[in-house]
Formats: C-alpha cells, sequence, structure tokens
C-alpha cells in the first residue's frame, strides 16, 4: 500500500511537469516546516502546533535569499485541521510575502494509515524594487523594463495530499496554482511566479532501542528549470537529539542537527554547503527552526513524534 501510493505520487508529480527547480524558497529542514507547502499537513500533529524557521543563503552574496516562514495548525472536530502559514521571501531586490490559510480533511485507511486532503489560499504581496538596480559598471541601469518599482498584491489558491502512518509519510501538493504575472506601466510583463509542485516522502527505521534512522526526500518542480531533489538521512537518538546529512542534487550538502529539548518544544539548525561555482563567492546557507506542540486536550500524545 504505501509503495503503490509513493510511486503513484511520484509518477503524477513527473507527468504534469516537464522540467523543474527554484522560485519558491527552498528549506532544508523541509520536514519540519510540512504545511508551508501542503495543506494536508495541517492538523496532522493532533495538537496545536506552532512552528517559526529561518533561513540565509549564500552568505556574502549581495542580495541573496532570506526567508521566514511562521505557521500554525491544530485538528479541529473529528476530521477536520486548519492552519494559517506566513512566508516573507527576499532575493535581490524582491520582497514577497504570502499569507495563507489552510483547511484539511482527514479520513482513516486502516488501523494505522490515514489520508488527508487539503487546500490553501490566500494572498502574495510582491514587491520589486527595480528602479534601482544596478548595472554592471555600478550605475543604476537605464533599461525602460526596469524604471518603475513594483508593489502588487494577488490571491492565490494549492492543493495537497498526504497519506500517513507513525512511521512513513508521503505527500504530494502544489501549493500556488495561479500563475501571476507582474506588469510594468506600459503593461510589459517583467515578472512572474509559477506554479511549484511538491513531493515529500520519510520513514523511520529502529535500529536498536536508542537509536532510529529517518531517511526522508522532497522533490520540488516548477516548469522552465531542472528537478530540485533534497535526499536526507537523520539519526534520532534517545527520542530527542537527531543528526544528519542531505544532498541536493547538484547544489549542496548539508548537516542537520535538532533537539527535542522539552516533550513539546524542538529546535534546529542546518548548514548547507555550496557545491556549485557559487562557492567561491559565498560561505553556505544557515536555517534555524522552533517548534513547539501546545496540548490543549491535557490527553497523552502519542510520544516520539515523528512527522
Amino acid at each position: 500500500m504505501k509503495k503503490t501510493i509513493f510511486l503513484l505520487a511520484l509518477t503524477l508529480l513527473l507527468t504534469i511537469t516537464a522540467s523543474f527547480g527554484q522560485q519558491d524558497p527552498q528549506y532544508t529542514h523541509y520536514m519540519y516546516n510540512m504545511n508551508v507547502v501542503n495543506p494536508a499537513y495541517a492538523g496532522s500533529r493532533e495538537t496545536l502546533s506552532i512552528g517559526i524557521l529561518g533561513r540565509t543563503q549564500w552568505v556574502g552574496i549581495d542580495g541573496a535569499p532570506q526567508t521566514i516562514t511562521a505557521n500554525v495548525h491544530a485538528p479541529v472536530g473529528r476530521n477536520l485541521g486548519l492552519g494559517l502559514s506566513i512566508i516573507a521571501d527576499k532575493i535581490g531586490p524582491v520582497k514577497e510575502q504570502n499569507v495563507f490559510a489552510d483547511i484539511s480533511y482527514t479520513v482513516n485507511t486502516s488501523e494505522e494509515g490515514r489520508l488527508a486532503f487539503g487546500i490553501k489560499g490566500g494572498l502574495s504581496f510582491f514587491n520589486g524594487d527595480l528602479a534601482n538596480l544596478l548595472a554592471p559598471d555600478g550605475s543604476i541601469g537605464d533599461d525602460p523594463l526596469l524604471a518603475d518599482n513594483l508593489t502588487e498584491t494577488f490571491p492565490n489558491i494549492g492543493a495537497g495530499v498526504y497519506y500517513y502512518t507513525d512511521k512513513f509519510y508521503v505527500g504530494a501538493s502544489v501549493p500556488n496554482i495561479l500563475e501571476s504575472a507582474h506588469f510594468d506601466d506600459t503593461s510589459n510583463a517583467v515578472a512572474s511566479e509559477k506554479m511549484h509542485g511538491f513531493l515529500t516522502a520519510g520513514y523511520v527505521f529502529e535500529l536498536s532501542d536508542n537509536v532510529d534512522f529517518k531517511p526522508a526526500a522532497m522533490l520540488k518542480a516548477v516548469p522552465g528549470s531542472p528537478l530540485s531533489v533534497d535526499l536526507t538521512g537523520n539519526f534520532l537518538i534517545n527520542d530527542r537529539f537527531e543528526l544528519g546529512l542531505a544532498y541536493r542534487f547538484d547544489d549542496s550538502i548539508d548537516g542537520l542537527v535538532s533537539f527535542l529539548v522539552t516533550d513539546d518544544f524542538r529546535i534546529g539548525y542546518s548548514y548547507d554547503y555550496t557545491l556549485t561555482d557559487l562557492q567561491d563567492f559565498n560561505s553556505g546557507s544557515h536555517e534555524i527552526f522552533l517548534q513547539y506542540d501546545v496540548n490543549l486536550s491535557r490527553k497523552n500524545l502519542k510520544s516520539p513524534r515523528f512527522f
């Protein structure tokens, strides 16, 4: 059943897109930032869950990407989940803020398995300070297409599906279905938002009473760029300390660490070492996240919570 669902999701993702890459922010700790990209994840932790992530990419390069995300989600009723996610992303002269509300519906497929369907909707606030871009000689360019700043607000919607058990998950999602073009005062298109597709999966192998191995993968797809593939392997020690490595194909090798400070609070950090030609111009990328689960029901929650 698990293999069938995984293969169907992978086939679907590879069939509906021809070539792929990064336009939306990328995350090394994607497994702890899931409902930002997949609304079906909302409520799956069976309690009120709050997460914050900050990422600084390619440190040392002017205008390199910087991202902050915040999300909160919880189950409501028997089968429904609600969530809210905020993404603030900056790259060069372009700033974008996204605010999305999520709703999910979950059905039990077996004694252990659950299948969730989710949709998200919200607004994106786009600001491009194009008029102050510098030409290669250091002067401000005089390209008429870049003569004006762009400030726009536009709606977007997304959808996702998420299958999970206590030790396995696979999800497929498109968090921004609507492709939005940005125009200058002369009605020339100067930028556009492309539809992104995500496929995520993970499993937990019990190696001993105190050590678990948690492989995970994320494929990210956007038309017009190469497929982005993240493969991650984390070791969970004593259900509290996590240490691992990740490889982003043709891009970086990453080190990850996280610690469950209390039964409800986790903190994590990752460092990405660039493998492309950009390695000569930056000192890597840094990412930190905080996750806090609020037990409002006062019931004994399942522990550990792997995903």
